[in-house]
């Protein structure tokens, strides 16, 4: 973890940084201060990216964010208000859908319900006027990647959530996209063949190497997919980063609450070091592990994740600092791990989440008395 955390920039700065997702070397897709206004409104805000050759980049957010209209400027359905897109050194932002080298998948997948899977692959490449043998090896090749052969006479009706779906996808490659634009690609699925099905569509948009910008509310699915992820709100980029890096370091409020579970604290700097640094807040005192850009008086947050901490029924020997006291006030199992609620002495509920690495583990109760603690680490100071 950096010794100085770059959170406390605060969301508003963080947001109007150009610089954030550049990459500097030599950029497949360039987004270049973007905005696409309805009217008074901003749906998307002045963004810039960077994305590279072969990367899966996501823009993740809630509804509303923005991250759709930007999609859709990239393949050529709305027209920017202001800004650029480059794909591949040319300038594309007012060129019509039909003359980029981009292929979108819609979340309805808009499978041909009359036509054969080998035909929906087919159609694309029919109207390109491709010779028929060369179509016939091309569809072949893309039902051999996405795993649909001996699928080739069926209608799409006759096939499965996830065998549409790639479907869908094996139509959008034939064609051999420079950028494959996807939308709520699995928002049509149910819960398990979903996580199944994340790992499948990564692994064929790696195969194929084609670079892809996803679309998608699902904090999971982006984690699981992408090499890099956008998080937007109010039509900005908040934070852009790998997976891990969105997790284990949010750069603001907003990204720590959004992506996965979190708990936060609301509290002061008491002592700031290099290395660390102590805050007074609404749960105890606690000491970080990184030091901060601030000093002691100014209004903070501390997040940490529910799955950093450890529950025991004695205290610690060390109970001089990140260790709290408190009643289980109710729980929750989910199979692999469980969910208990901790009511700390100042009124304040921790979230902690337990995994049973051990067939008929031990359980916590309601009305348990608990000690929960944490590693400094573990923790991460946030703008108030």
């Amino acid at each position: 973890m950096p010794q100085t955390n770059q959170a406390l920039l605060g969301e508003g700065e963080a947001a109007h940084r150009d610089t954030a997702g550049r990459t500097g070397d030599g950029s497949f897709v360039r987004i270049d201060r973007l905005t696409k206004r309805f009217d008074e409104v901003a749906a998307v805000d002045g963004v810039s990216i960077d994305i590279r050759k072969g990367e899966i980049f996501a823009l993740l957010g809630s509804s509303g964010c923005g991250k759709s209209t930007l999609l859709r400027m990239l393949a050529g359905f709305e027209t920017p208000t202001a800004g650029s897109i480059e794909l591949e050194g040319a300038e594309i932002s007012q060129l019509p859908p039909y003359e980029r080298p981009i292929n979108m998948m819609f979340q309805s997948y808009a499978l041909f319900p009359h036509l054969t899977v080998f035909e929906n692959v087919a159609f694309g490449l029919k109207r390109d006027k491709m010779p028929r043998d060369r179509i016939a090896e091309t569809v072949e090749a893309m039902l051999n990647i996405v795993q649909l052969k001996p699928y080739a006479k069926r209608k799409p009706h006759q096939l499965s959530g996830g065998q549409q779906q790639r479907v869908a996808l094996a139509r959008c490659l034939a064609k051999r996209p420079k950028l494959l634009l996807l939308d709520e690609p699995l928002g049509a699925l149910d819960r398990k063949l979903r996580e199944q099905t994340q790992f499948e569509l990564h692994n064929i948009i790696k195969k194929v190497g084609v670079t892809c910008v996803l679309v998608t509310h699902d904090q999971e699915e982006a984690i699981t997919m992408a090499d890099r992820i956008a998080v937007m709100s109010n039509g900005r980029f908040l934070q852009v980063g790998q997976p891990h890096e969105i997790y284990e370091t949010p750069n603001c409020r907003f990204v720590a609450d959004f992506i996965g579970n979190v708990n936060l604290f609301d509290g002061t700097i008491e002592a700031v070091a290099p290395d660390h640094c102590v805050v007074a807040t609404n749960g105890g005192r606690l000491t970080v592990g990184h030091g901060i850009t601030g000093g002691p008086g100014m209004a903070v947050s501390v997040a940490l994740r529910p799955e950093k901490i450890e529950l025991s029924r004695e205290p610690p020997a060390d109970r001089a600092s990140n260790c709290f006291s408190g009643r289980i006030a109710d729980s929750g199992y989910f199979g692999r791990y469980s969910v208990c609620r901790v009511t700390l002495a100042g009124g304040m509920k921790l979230q902690v989440a337990i995994t049973h690495s051990e067939r008929n583990g031990d359980l916590f109760v309601s009305g348990e008395e608990v000690y929960a603690t944490c590693q400094p680490e573990s923790l991460v100071v946030l703008s108030a």
